[in-house]
């Protein structure tokens, strides 16, 4: 059995897991909300050690992660469980799961990072279920990648304890944080938790060297996309994290419990673009739609086109020359080749 973090003792049958902000009391044989950390006899024990319930090969684009190794190819990877409620979740099959015999299959860390060699991915993406959860084996595939320089990525929705982020996000290269809302009122009824807990995720990320960040905004029409909301939380990116920070808006379709809102509209999505680059920020873009423009990377200063993607392939038009855009020389936030 794995040796877990972040727990202890209550008494000898019970224990506290504060590896987020839930602060779960689990009683022996039990699991925490997320399923995954489990009781045994008094000590934590990780259900979804040495399991996959996806893996694929896929574009870095697709996570998203525009500013990342553009156009290379991550070596994608899930479990089970979450510890969100959300009520919209695309991979709720997954991460709603509650059957501790419905664990995937078997794997362990060597043999993932020699895979991701093997199909010549520059990267492991630790993604479509929340790989918080299974930190201590995310902890040791990432040692391992290191080693053979292969950079890690973590697709969270950041729902992570102060004590615990360290452990976690120390360990990656690269993170997309899913800022779902920023009220918290649509927080409490969509995904069970507060949003403080998130943007204290995202500053903490912001400041730590060697990491880079994006953010995606899934936007449902009526709920989370008012021109207000989106201008809030873009002058709150703008004071707190910068201007240089890419952000995704993503079109919404009907899944898992919230089957009676359409699809969000092209149209949506552009506002809130427009909304975001008025309020300063360089990097917008629109996801889950077709969309030209809103999957362009363009110069922040003198608007050239530096990289297209179409079906998530990217094209660069004028090659980006040590992080700086070749026409003028301003600098394109971002890791490049």
């Amino acid at each position: 059995m794995i040796k877990c973090k972040n727990w202890s003792n209550v008494n000898k049958s019970t224990i506290s897991c504060f590896l987020c902000p839930r602060n779960c009391t689990i009683k022996n044989g039990d699991s925490g909300f997320c399923h995954v950390r489990n009781n045994v006899l008094g000590e934590m024990s990780l259900l979804s050690y040495n399991k996959a319930s996806s893996i694929a090969v896929d574009p870095i684009e697709k996570k998203p992660l525009y500013h990342f190794l553009p156009g290379s190819t991550t070596y994608s990877i899930g479990a089970i469980g979450c510890n969100l409620a959300c009520k919209f979740c695309q991979n709720h099959h997954i991460s709603h799961s509650k059957s501790k015999h419905d664990l995937g299959y078997t794997v362990d860390a060597n043999s993932i990072v020699t895979s991701a060699k093997k199909e010549n991915c520059k990267s492991i993406a630790f993604t479509y279920n929340e790989p918080i959860i299974s930190l201590e084996f995310i902890e040791e595939i990432a040692e391992i990648a290191k080693s053979e320089q292969i950079k890690t990525v973590a697709i969270t929705a950041g729902y992570i304890s102060e004590q615990a982020r360290s452990d976690f996000f120390t360990k990656m290269d690269a993170t997309n944080i899913d800022l779902k809302s920023f009220n918290n009122n649509f927080y409490k009824k969509f995904c069970g938790i507060e949003l403080h807990y998130i943007l204290d995720t995202i500053k903490y990320v912001r400041n730590l060297n060697n990491i880079w960040l994006e953010l995606t905004t899934l936007l449902i029409e009526g709920e989370n996309d008012s021109a207000k909301e989106i201008s809030d939380m873009s002058k709150w990116i703008v004071d707190n994290i910068g201007t240089s920070v890419p952000i995704h808006f993503s079109a919404f379709h009907p899944a898992y419990k919230i089957n009676y809102i359409e699809r969000t509209s092209l149209q949506t999505l552009e506002r809130a673009r427009e909304i975001a680059l008025n309020s300063g920020i360089k990097y917008v873009y629109t996801g889950n739609v077709i969309n030209a423009i809103g999957s362009t990377t363009f110069c922040s200063k003198c608007n050239s086109t530096l990289i297209e993607r179409s079906f998530l392939k990217t094209t660069p038009i004028n090659k980006i020359l040590k992080s700086t855009c070749p026409v003028c020389h301003e600098v394109c936030a971002g890791i490049f080749e």
